[in-house]
């Protein structure tokens, strides 16, 4: 977190975010990948937040000064959906989202797109690594695409237990 910035509070989202949270994604991806086919309209991607990934994932968001900069859903050993707005990226929100995710999962996957160089950058700094690229045909915008795994580190304490054995 920068200097002097308060760092945002970390919520549970409920139904009533879904809106905020399915319109911040739209926002970081056309800021950040205006390449990218938009293949659902506004009120569609509202739908998928609310009837999906709400009663399917946890989706937590980051406020700050009563505004929605930071979205992540995440469950079953995958995150979902991972966005900051632009103009909050580099301030370590999406770092402390992702952090709190890793603190529930021993194993994660997620997909990034294959030209999404600060994303790949970013899930690399934190420990995942590549392990899938596809030509893009098995996802909706066609686009060509990565699958990103990581795993917790043993701990010091499991790598004794083994060594007992």
């Amino acid at each position: 977190m920068r200097r002097g910035m308060q760092q945002p509070d970390v919520i549970r989202l409920e139904a009533k975010h879904m809106r905020d949270a399915a319109m911040l994604r739209r926002l970081a991806l056309w800021e950040r990948l205006p390449w990218l086919s938009d293949v659902h309209t506004p009120e569609e991607d509202e739908a998928y937040w609310r009837t999906q990934l709400f009663p399917n994932r946890t989706i937590l968001g980051a406020i700050s000064d009563q505004r929605l900069v930071g979205v992540i859903a995440y469950g079953e050993n995958e995150i979902e959906q991972l966005y900051v707005l632009p103009e909050f990226q580099a301030r370590g929100i999406g770092s402390m989202l992702l952090h709190r995710a890793q603190q529930e999962m021993d194993e994660i996957e997620l997909w990034t797109f294959q030209k999404n160089t600060d994303a790949r950058r970013f899930y690399e700094r934190h420990g995942f690594v590549a392990v899938e690229e596809t030509d893009g045909t098995g996802n909706e915008e066609r686009e060509p695409d990565v699958l990103y795994h990581w795993r917790r580190p043993p701990s010091l304490s499991d790598q004794l237990k083994s060594s007992d054995t």
